[in-house]
């Protein structure tokens, strides 16, 4: 004997109802994506730059919480280990307000630098691991890859910052296009509920 009623039946009116009666924040959450898409590929050197100095900016807000816990009756971690990470967020937050585009650079350096040691990482597994997966020969290319692009950006920091930007503006497009197509079908869910 089936007891399902109406709303067992189809649970996904009622997870949707509250998105599709605030559509229009989905909508907004598009039209953004698509604005800082269309800046960061028209102007990549100047978005990477916001984005160093916007990490500062958060950083700095850390750092000033941090502070205020050292002062609370019951801090989360020892006063010692939170007044150091508090004095290494301010630092890093100010020298990166102040400096913004030196950040990006050096973040990109430090992003090569990840790749090439990730890189080298992959090819001694791919080699130990050849015995046991099929495939291997994938991981080690992945590796040679990534050692390619870390030395790449190590080579030429402002055109890999240049090529970064360009693909989070990219990816920040189509992120746009999807959010807005989502908010036009929960619009039209609205409508017919």
């Amino acid at each position: 004997m089936n007891t399902r009623t109406s709303q067992d039946a189809d649970p996904l009116p009622d997870l949707l109802s509250p998105l599709a009666r605030d559509w229009w924040v989905v909508l907004l959450y598009g039209v953004i994506a698509i604005v800082f898409g269309l800046v960061a590929l028209f102007s990549p050197v100047g978005t990477a730059v916001a984005l160093a100095w916007a990490i500062g900016v958060m950083a700095l807000a850390e750092g000033i919480v941090s502070i205020v816990a050292l002062f609370s009756k019951d801090p989360p971690m020892s006063k010692g280990l939170l007044l150091v990470y508090a004095v290494a967020s301010i630092s890093f937050g100010l020298w990166t307000v102040f400096s913004p585009g030196i950040t990006a650079i050096a973040l990109l350096l430090l992003i090569g630098a990840w790749l090439i040691v990730g890189g080298i990482f992959r090819i001694v597994f791919a080699i130990r691991a050849r015995k046991e997966i099929e495939g291997e020969w994938l991981l080690a290319l992945g590796g040679v890859l990534g050692i390619v692009l870390g030395v790449l950006f190590a080579l030429d920091p402002l055109g890999g910052l240049f090529v970064t930007t360009l693909w989070i503006g990219a990816g920040a497009l189509v992120y746009g296009v999807v959010q807005i197509v989502a908010a036009f079908k929960l619009r039209k869910h609205r409508v017919a509920a």
